[in-house]
């Protein structure tokens, strides 16, 4: 056989291995269980981190303070140097819709080795402590709830046993480079943890999503969060493994009634999103970043590749496992197309949306060696060990 039959082959078989052996990734029915009621309610405190954030406060910020929870909960926004009036947008908000008290605070700005995000809830997290809650709900500014959430994710971490229960929020999906990207991009979260392994104990796969994660005050005082994961860029993936490596039992899964509310009209806006922090996913390691090219290549653009060039080289076997590779491929996303109400018409699409990430993946590693790596809203972050350690 020719040499792109070969590699169209070899990609054959890496969708076959992902499609089995890979946690079933590619499914997306790893929900919350059914709303259950508890004795009593344990105590919660809401910390939500705000930089900048007045454009999308007005719609996440009052379904927290409007969720119906029978047991005591409070919200603490947490203002991180806003220059736009969060803070105060806050307050009024809340003066509007009332609901769940509202404490406003700020944290200044954060020393050497702190990312901001971390330094805001290591300041709302103190603020809370005084209320001696049971959970902590950590949540971005920019997300929704169902006026039952937080009932929801305490009664599942409560009867089963959690010590984080986190969702992947549901990401805006409306204009055209939205729908090509975003579905996309939960779906290679997924496949680099599989949600089915994370709830597993004694595996080793942690993560969890930073838009909507409940922590058990208990498992964060013993991972000593935030302050051992303070330089963290990928702050959610940080925290599911310290708690994790603790002996923490983490669960994460697809949210149904969490939503973000944060727009990405224009490619440029997606691109920042998941360049800014994809080298360091990779821990800044160029034979990673080698790898990960090398991977995405093989697993996404051979199978396209060789049904086109395999007709033109004669070869009969290149087209055949291409396109077998290519089926499979496309199979595994329909369902997580139909979990963002998508056409399945985007589904053969995946492997342009590959190319987009290879070349956001290549453009963040660019980008840090520039020394603009990890930067967002007005803050670059050094990779970790460029940072002294405080502790």
């Amino acid at each position: 056989m020719s040499a792109i039959a070969w590699t169209a082959v070899g990609s054959l078989v890496a969708w076959l291995w992902l499609l089995l052996g890979q946690g079933f990734f590619w499914r997306t029915d790893v929900r919350l269980p059914a709303r259950r009621e508890l004795p009593t309610w344990p105590s919660v405190c809401v910390v939500v981190p705000a930089r900048d954030e007045a454009a999308v406060l007005p719609v996440s910020l009052p379904s927290l303070l409007a969720q119906d929870y029978p047991g005591p909960a409070e919200v603490f926004l947490v203002d991180d140097g806003s220059t736009d009036g969060t803070g105060e947008l806050a307050r009024r908000l809340a003066d509007r819709h009332g609901g769940l008290p509202l404490t406003v605070g700020s944290p200044g700005e954060p020393p050497a080795g702190w990312t901001g995000k971390l330094w805001a809830v290591r300041h709302g997290i103190g603020l809370a402590r005084a209320r001696g809650p049971e959970y902590l709900l950590l949540t971005d500014a920019d997300i929704a709830h169902a006026p039952d959430s937080l009932r929801r994710l305490v009664a599942a971490a409560d009867t089963g046993g959690f010590d984080v229960v986190s969702q992947m929020a549901r990401l805006r999906v409306e204009s055209l480079w939205e729908r090509l990207v975003v579905p996309a991009f939960v779906y290679f979260f997924a496949q680099l943890y599989p949600f089915r392994r994370i709830g597993r104990k004694g595996s080793r796969t942690a993560a969890a999503a930073g838009g909507c994660v409940l922590l058990r005050t208990e498992a964060a005082e013993r991972a000593r969060i935030p302050d051992a994961i303070r330089q963290a860029v990928i702050d959610d993936v940080a925290l599911a493994r310290a708690v994790k490596g603790g002996g923490g039992h983490i669960w994460l899964g697809l949210a149904e009634r969490v939503d973000s509310v944060r727009p990405y009209p224009r490619l440029h806006d997606l691109w920042r999103m998941v360049s800014r922090s994809a080298y360091a996913q990779l821990r800044h390691n160029p034979v990673l970043l080698l790898g990960t090219v090398a991977g995405l290549v093989l697993v996404y653009l051979v199978p396209p590749a060789a049904v086109v060039l395999g007709p033109v080289t004669g070869s009969a076997a290149a087209t055949l496992a291409g396109g077998l590779a290519w089926l499979v491929m496309t199979g595994t996303y329909l369902p997580m197309l139909r979990y963002y109400r998508q056409p399945v018409w985007l589904a053969p699409l995946l492997p342009f949306t590959a190319f987009l990430y290879l070349l956001m993946t290549v453009d963040s590693a660019v980008q840090h060696y520039r020394g603009r790596g990890a930067a967002w809203k007005g803050r670059t972050y050094t990779r970790p060990d460029a940072v002294a350690d405080e502790s």
